[in-house]
């Protein structure tokens, strides 16, 4: 992965702060610019849900550094961000339903921790400050595709504190003139995604059912439906918000997706035939705080970013039959 370069300029004498670079999709990043070169790239992770194993990836290489540290801790993100000249902000507790359980540490993390970054950011100086946001600030809004400018009331407190971001970098960007730029991810898949715990994402808890040769469970009917986005499209879209040189570009919020249309059942049945499985899923009752039908329209971020997703559902990690996968909860 990541041969293709989604940068233009030289990465080696610029520094790169990842928050939550030991998570998923934060792991990714760092790889991609290990991988092109870049001249420092530091990692600020306390491992509540990233995973020592993603950040040994990365141990041999002199360019790396981790800094295991808590966004909630303002000292810890002023340090982190010291002689940063750009950062990729993913730290966050995910899953809307562990948000439903326990709304006060979700706030905590992703709405404290937020600002916390972006005051840290400010103060010392950061170029640029890219973030991820969530399809869930979407909420109850009925019309699809997605539009940026369309959004309706949040239907969990992650939705709510993903959206929170987005009224504090607008605000930020207003006042201090920082440069601030958010993506709305939209259930993103991949390698190193997580398959255990009680808020394990789709993918991974489908593949790790059917090995361990159980029933995997399907909330509602199946007829959910997602734009899965394979991990690579994210960091596309997040090298090229970091070095956009558009003024238009900066300090707006983008749909990060492909564009297509899954069913939850559709899914099923793709990794039932890879895996050569013909087990029966469970049907149990849809969650609460769920929304129906996600669908994006990319059309902003490839105008504005030049983004161009080039991995789809059928050609990710999936197709290639990688199943160490699954889909980043938003």
């Amino acid at each position: 992965m990541y041969e293709t370069p989604y940068h233009t300029q030289p990465l080696t004498n610029l520094s790169f702060l990842v928050t939550g670079g030991a998570g998923f999709i934060g792991s990714h990043l760092v790889e991609y610019l290990l991988k092109h070169g870049a001249g420092k790239v530091r990692v600020l992770d306390n491992l509540l849900t990233g995973s020592e194993e993603n950040v040994a990836l990365f141990s041999g290489n002199r360019a790396y550094e981790y800094m295991k540290g808590d966004i909630r801790m303002l000292p810890a993100c002023m340090t982190a961000c010291e002689g940063i000249d750009y950062v990729l902000h993913e730290a966050a507790l995910g899953s809307v339903q562990r948000s439903i359980s326990d709304p006060v540490t979700t706030h905590r993390i992703n709405s404290g921790g937020f600002l916390n970054m972006l005051w840290a950011a400010k103060e010392k100086k950061v170029k640029r400050f890219v973030y991820a946001s969530s399809s869930s600030v979407y909420g109850d809004h009925p019309g699809l595709p997605k539009k940026e400018e369309l959004i309706g009331k949040p239907l969990s407190p992650y939705a709510v504190s993903k959206y929170s971001n987005e009224l504090y970098a607008e605000v930020f960007a207003r006042n201090y003139q920082q440069e601030i730029i958010g993506l709305r991810y939209f259930n993103v898949f991949g390698p190193r995604q997580n398959p255990e715990g009680p808020y394990a994402a789709v993918i991974p808890a489908f593949i790790r059912d059917i090995k361990k040769n159980r029933a995997p469970i399907i909330h509602g009917d199946g007829s959910n439906s997602r734009d899965f986005t394979f991990v690579e499209n994210v960091v596309q879209a997040n090298m090229k918000a970091l070095f956009c040189e558009n003024p238009e570009a900066v300090n707006q919020v983008y749909n990060v997706a492909v564009g297509g249309q899954y069913t939850v059942r559709q899914l099923f049945d793709t990794i039932c035939s890879i895996t050569g499985s013909d087990i029966t899923p469970r049907l149990v009752a849809q969650r609460q705080g769920d929304i129906a039908h996600s669908l994006a329209d990319i059309s902003k971020a490839k105008r504005l970013l030049d983004y161009q997703p080039t991995v789809d559902f059928e050609k990710g990690g999936l197709g290639e039959g990688d199943f160490n996968v699954g889909i980043y909860t938003t």
